[in-house]
């Protein structure tokens, strides 16, 4: 009878208590997916349904041990997860806002400024070209997450995506080729810039910097991100850090589109 009375107090408050516990657990665990630290955070979860098992038993020695550990153990995780913490934090605070207005662009009476929908066809057909040359490229498209804090790393730019304009960043004698170029609303907001390096150890030795790079923000970010390979010409599609399978470009372009929406 007590769980019953119980499960009548249960509120509006309450579901969303839980929905929002939900949804912070799937991030962390995006966050340390493929990781060493997912192991651990697996540890935590399962010591932490048991400890609350333990009181809901009223095993009070197990519980009294199983809380002092957590509650010691709180200052350890800030140690053992500072990357992922950063990451979380870097996930929330790097948070674009502005690209909300692809909505309200869609209303008529809130049509206050134009949103240039990106070129998807001019960067794969690009990518096309560029893996028939074996020419290396990195390409970063910019979605939710803001990625002004990368492009400092590198040279800031304001130019209309085009394929040939895109063609000749990575030519292999133009001085802007090395690093990755973000793309951001059809502009090439910058290039020559540094990404921060995956360090999944799942990834295999015959993939480069490049795609670790690719592998590295599309982990920390939203961003998408395609990678031509110098050595073999072939054109990957990352996102949420992992490669995305396509059969041609018309199918690549029809899954960035989508992904862009």
């Amino acid at each position: 009878m007590e769980i019953f009375d119980e499960l009548l107090k249960f509120s509006v408050v309450d579901v969303i208590d839980v929905i929002l516990v939900a949804f912070l657990l799937y991030y962390v665990y995006k966050l340390v997916k493929g990781t060493v630290a997912i192991n651990i955070f697996i540890g935590i979860v399962i010591i932490y349904l048991i400890w609350k098992l333990t009181q809901a038993l009223q095993m009070q020695l197990l519980s009294n041990i199983l809380g002092g550990f957590i509650s010691v153990g709180m200052f350890a995780l800030i140690v053992v997860f500072q990357q992922e913490i950063r990451k979380f934090l870097l996930m929330v605070g790097s948070t674009n806002m502005g690209r909300r207005r692809k909505f309200f662009n869609q209303l008529k009476f809130l049509k206050t400024e134009t949103f240039t929908e990106t070129n998807v066809k001019a960067i794969v057909a690009a990518c096309n070209r560029m893996s028939l040359s074996k020419t290396g490229a990195l390409i970063v498209i910019e979605r939710n997450n803001s990625l002004d804090f990368l492009t400092g790393t590198g040279d800031e730019m304001n130019i209309t995506v085009t394929q040939p304009i895109l063609e000749s960043i990575f030519f292999k004698n133009s001085p802007l080729h090395d690093g990755a170029v973000i793309i951001d609303n059809n502009t090439v907001k910058a290039t020559r810039v540094i990404l921060p390096v995956s360090n999944e150890k799942n990834i295999p030795e015959r993939f480069g910097l490049r795609h670790r790079a690719a592998i590295g923000i599309t982990e920390k970010t939203d961003a998408v991100a395609l990678v031509v390979s110098e050595e073999t010409g072939q054109v990957s599609y990352i996102k949420d850090g992992e490669f995305v399978i396509f059969q041609d470009n018309i199918e690549l372009t029809d899954l960035i589109r989508k992904d862009l929406v």
